[in-house]
């Protein structure tokens, strides 16, 4: 592979990189082995140049923006990581508030909250990006993006632009047209409503102040480890398995929020894997049910 060219190319663009980077920096599980390359993308222009660099190295790439629902392997990711954590800006024009796919989900409510706009308090407090928050269908409270979003701008992995439409996006429970591969998003804009400022804070807090009391946020996480599967609530099934506390290594299922796997002790991607691996057993056996992961794994295995 042609990294050598890689870099001088990056050098002679002036694209903020570096070397063997290790990726635990960047999730929110805090785990995970190094990226050969961690380029920073500033702006969908230099995204376009990178993409059309790696196509024609042949190099592989990921796309990573805060890393809020990955479990990155202990070996980590092969070839090019390329964040979007700097793409960051929010603008806001009538009821329409858009917004980079790297920027903070927190500091979009906060800057709706800012200009009176109300439909995104459900989001606040879920951790994580605008890019990740639609790639997921993010939700809690009865909220889901697939309720604000208006359309999204993406830059495809051969480095053409598009737009796409909420009609088109296949949202649906923690899924989106954009897990198929092959569209980046690079922004998103969502339609909101005019409310009062303080009741719309008020939601927000009360919320945060929800999560706060039910979740084990002093810990790193992916956030919840399991989707809900049909008729059940996974964190009560686990529960019901007396697996609350049970750990691998320095992973363990929280005690405060069953659904949550904590990386409590320098847990490892293994650590974590043998345990979801463990929960998944012990509840498939007794209630019949498949747990699937929220999680995305990705890296060398």
């Amino acid at each position: 592979m042609a990294y050598s060219d890689f870099e001088n190319f990056l050098n002679s663009k002036k694209i903020e990189y570096k070397l063997n980077e290790p990726l635990k920096k960047h999730t929110s599980f805090k785990i995970g082995g190094n990226a050969d390359y961690f380029v920073s993308v500033k702006s969908t222009d230099e995204l376009i140049l990178i993409l059309k660099e790696l196509n024609e190295k042949q190099i592989p790439f990921f796309i990573i923006g805060k890393g809020s629902n990955l479990l990155v392997s202990d070996k980590g990711i092969e070839g090019v990581v390329i964040s979007l954590a700097k793409m960051d800006e929010i603008t806001v024009n009538g009821d329409i508030l858009k917004a980079d796919a790297g920027a903070n989900l927190a500091g979009v409510c906060l800057k709706a909250q800012y200009f009176g706009l109300s439909g995104l308090e459900f989001a606040y407090g879920i951790p994580g990006s605008v890019g990740g928050a639609l790639f997921m269908n993010a939700g809690a409270y009865g909220g889901e993006m697939s309720q604000v979003v208006v359309s999204a701008e993406y830059v495809t992995f051969s480095g053409e632009l598009g737009i796409i439409n909420l009609s088109d996006m296949k949202l649906g429970y923690r899924t989106s047209i954009f897990k198929e591969g092959e569209k980046i998003i690079t922004s998103v804009s969502f339609g909101l409503k005019k409310g009062n400022k303080a009741e719309i804070l008020a939601l927000m807090e009360d919320f945060l102040g929800r999560r706060k009391a039910k979740q084990p946020l002093e810990y790193p996480s992916a956030g919840s480890t399991f989707k809900r599967p049909e008729g059940y609530f996974a964190g009560a099934l686990i529960e019901k398995n007396n697996l609350k506390g049970k750990s691998v290594g320095g992973a363990m299922v929280s005690e405060k929020h069953a659904g949550f796997i904590i990386n409590f002790d320098n847990a490892t991607s293994q650590d974590v894997r043998k345990l979801i691996s463990d929960v998944q057993k012990t509840v498939l056996e007794a209630d019949g049910v498949l747990l699937e992961t929220e999680v995305i794994f990705v890296g060398k295995e």
